[in-house]
């Protein structure tokens, strides 16, 4: 059987080069856990991401991400490390995190893994989503849609919904006095007084 990695947060649209080449086939799912945007990435400049958490959060839609049958699961340790990392060239540092977890006979594969960094979000409070999110838009993350405005568009447009994130998106609105999240994050680009 083979590994799987399963993607739901931006992975399941941006799998990076190196992923999709590995990739066979592509399956519908739902997370067997809850997740919530409970981590900022440093990454996106601090942008809210999804991580599971063991309070609140919801099961999402996800992307199962059969790999090919030549890929074992120390390559795609290291494959999944190298993309959430954003360091291509590091070859085997996957091997060493105790964030990249798995899940055993899920959606027919031998192994699953999946990304579990830990939350990092205090207080969890759409405010403090909103903060974070407008900061890492007006920061250089803003600048290739890698900040948090952007993050929650696409999950929106994924269809995935967790308890904080209908008031997160109000949130946003309403620091910027805008009418919807495209127009928050030109706002916040533009260096413009929030509202």
């Amino acid at each position: 059987m083979a590994v799987g990695i399963l993607a739901f947060g931006s992975i399941a649209d941006e799998p990076g080069t190196e992923l999709a080449a590995a990739v066979a086939r592509r399956i519908e799912v739902q997370t067997p856990f809850v997740v919530e945007f409970a981590r900022s990435s440093r990454t996106r400049d601090g942008a809210p991401t999804l991580v599971p958490v063991s309070e609140g959060g919801a099961q999402v839609s996800a992307t199962l991400l059969i790999l090919d049958d030549s890929v074992t699961q120390a390559d795609a340790r290291a494959i999944l490390y190298r993309r959430e990392t954003r360091r291509p060239h590091n070859k085997d540092a996957g091997s060493r995190v105790g964030w990249i977890a798995q899940l055993t006979d899920f959606g027919g594969t031998s192994t699953c893994l999946y990304t579990a960094l830990p939350v990092n979000i205090h207080p969890l409070t759409a405010g403090k989503l909103a903060e974070l999110a407008l900061r890492s838009a007006a920061a250089p993350a803003g600048a290739e849609h890698r900040d948090g405005i952007s993050y929650l568009q696409q999950q929106k447009r994924r269809g995935l919904m967790t308890p904080l994130m209908p008031a997160y998106e109000r949130a946003v609105l309403t620091i910027t006095g805008v009418g919807d999240l495209a127009d928050a994050w030109e706002r916040a680009r533009s260096g413009e007084a929030l509202a």
